[in-house]
């Protein structure tokens, strides 16, 4: 699909500034929506929006459905009455330059355990008439959400191959039992998903109105102890136990020397198309409703997967293992006619064959300013190299920040070495006319002047920040995800000298010159 050429900047709404220990879909998303209208922007790319589990990862939720509702506004339930000011001042303080999980996550849910027994309890004909249609429309994923995190917060959150073998194989007497059991509970967590639909809707609603288009983000597996797993166990490669048979993950690369083990199940494409196609229909169809456009994570999966015995401790003794290739695609093409808004995420190890899959579908691929200076005049992320149809990024939320990567000696910071370091810096200097004091702004302006349909710049380059806001270590377990911005970091100076890019490279959409005319 071809993109309008414009520009755009990446911000999970866990980083947005607030009072109440993590980013939410309340009043600073809105500022962040007129920021990105006023400095000329026309997209804003998000993580995954589920709900996070092991290592508080949007790439390992509990449910490829469900909304996280950690990011739901304590505010916006406050002025439609279902809490108090009280209890949101009841709340202890919590740092607003990184995420606390572990203080955060227990003084939410106790609010919004509150929320829901309130609406519960208070319901207007209209809200209830809103929330029976969201239950009817939604029960196809919901039903089993909601049982399986009640489960879960009753098991003491141990994975659902621990739970009793009549739980974890879904025996239908057990299931309608603890449906019964755990009513009240299972309630409480479908209210906050339609808390959560509806706030999400509004955000959507107002980027829309600004000419914002939001880009959103499918991670290619879902987490072993997730409901999609638990409640589809034929769609996986698992042992009778229920445990993984072979895990997901990347072989050596840039990030990692050792690989990415990621431990993700691995589908069963081999098995007849339909049931596997269905819900990978039903994923998109789901997501689309919630943003304009899809990065479809590990595009390179659906050509071919690195596939790793279970029980290995890293991924380099993997194989490649054929994907499901383009039928995938034409499924996905006659679901939803025409071409699908899709960026392919095909960093790594590319193949001709994957780059042959993603240009038959005419999907825009992506490329790294951070990974251009060290591999010679022909790397396809130097933007003299470009195609139009691409998506161009100074860094991404895997990557260190722009800043740091020009700062690092390659001594225990990277995968490169001190003299690699040095080599990148000098091609880089004599490529961007430059002398690295605003590195950031340099890659920035070699974005925007690129033919890159779409150029998107993470907010913590846009700042020029270092390595402490960094969002995430591939292959670090814990201790991502935290970064924040602070409420006056996007200023008015900044506005100004993103839209001056903006409008000299071209990048002010089409429809938005017509209506300032």
């Amino acid at each position: 699909m071809i993109f309008e050429r414009a520009s755009g900047l990446l911000l999970h709404p866990t980083s947005l500034p607030g009072r109440y220990g993590i980013g939410d879909l309340g009043g600073s998303v809105y500022e962040f929506i007129n920021f990105l209208h006023q400095s000329g922007q026309h997209y804003w790319q998000v993580l995954p929006l589920g709900h996070t589990g092991y290592g508080d990862s949007p790439y390992q939720s509990f449910s490829a459905f469900a909304g996280n509702p950690l990011l739901l506004s304590l505010e916006l339930l406050r002025q439609k009455s279902w809490l108090t000011q009280n209890e949101l001042d009841s709340l202890p303080s919590f740092p607003d330059d990184h995420v606390d999980y572990g203080a955060v996550i227990p003084a939410k849910l106790r609010l919004l355990q509150i929320a829901a027994k309130r609406f519960r309890e208070k319901l207007s004909k209209s809200d209830r008439d809103n929330y029976h249609r969201f239950l009817e429309d939604n029960h196809w994923w919901l039903d089993d959400y909601a049982l399986f995190i009640a489960l879960k917060d009753r098991h003491k959150g141990a994975v659902w191959t621990q739970w009793p073998p009549e739980l974890a194989h879904r025996n239908k007497e057990a299931i309608d039992h603890w449906n019964q059991r755990l009513s009240g509970e299972i309630e409480s967590i479908k209210v906050w998903q339609y808390f959560f639909d509806r706030q999400w809707e509004n955000v959507k609603q107002y980027a829309n109105r600004h000419r914002i288009k939001i880009i959103g983000d499918i991670p290619i597996y879902v987490a072993h102890d997730s409901v999609d797993v638990w409640a589809h166990q034929h769609l996986f490669q698992l042992e009778a136990d229920g445990s993984p048979t072979v895990v997901a993950g990347v072989p050596p690369d840039y990030f990692s020397v050792t690989g990415q083990l990621w431990g993700n199940p691995i589908y069963r494409w081999d098995i007849e198309r339909g049931p596997v196609y269905s819900w990978w229909t039903d994923r998109f169809r789901h997501i689309f409703k919630q943003v304009d456009i899809v990065r479809l994570d590990h595009f390179r999966g659906f050509e071919a997967y690195w596939q790793v015995p279970a029980g290995e401790e890293t991924a380099i003794n993997g194989e490649w293992i054929e994907g499901p290739g383009a039928a995938f695609f034409e499924r996905l093409q006659q679901e939803f006619g025409g071409e699908l808004p899709i960026i392919a995420e095909n960093l790594g190890v590319i193949t001709a064959k994957v780059e042959n899959l993603r240009k038959r579908f005419h999907f825009p691929g992506m490329a790294i300013l951070q990974f251009a200076f060290g591999s010679g005049s022909d790397c396809k992320d130097l933007p003299h190299n470009y195609p139009q149809d691409i998506t161009a990024y100074t860094g991404t939320h895997d990557n260190d920040t722009t800043m740091a990567w020009w700062l690092s000696s390659g001594e225990n910071d990277s995968t490169r070495t001190a003299e690699e370091v040095d080599r990148e810096k000098a091609y880089a200097r004599k490529y961007l006319h430059t002398n690295g004091e605003e590195i950031h702004w340099d890659f920035i302006r070699a974005l925007m002047a690129s033919v890159a349909n779409a150029a998107i710049i993470p907010v913590q380059d846009l700042l020029g920040l270092g390595g402490q806001a960094r969002m995430n270590f591939p292959g670090r377990p814990s201790g991502n995800w935290q970064w924040r911005l602070q409420a006056d970091w996007l200023t008015d100076e900044i506005r100004d000298r993103l839209l001056e890019l903006t409008e000299t490279y071209g990048r002010i959409p089409k429809i938005r010159n017509a209506e300032n005319e």
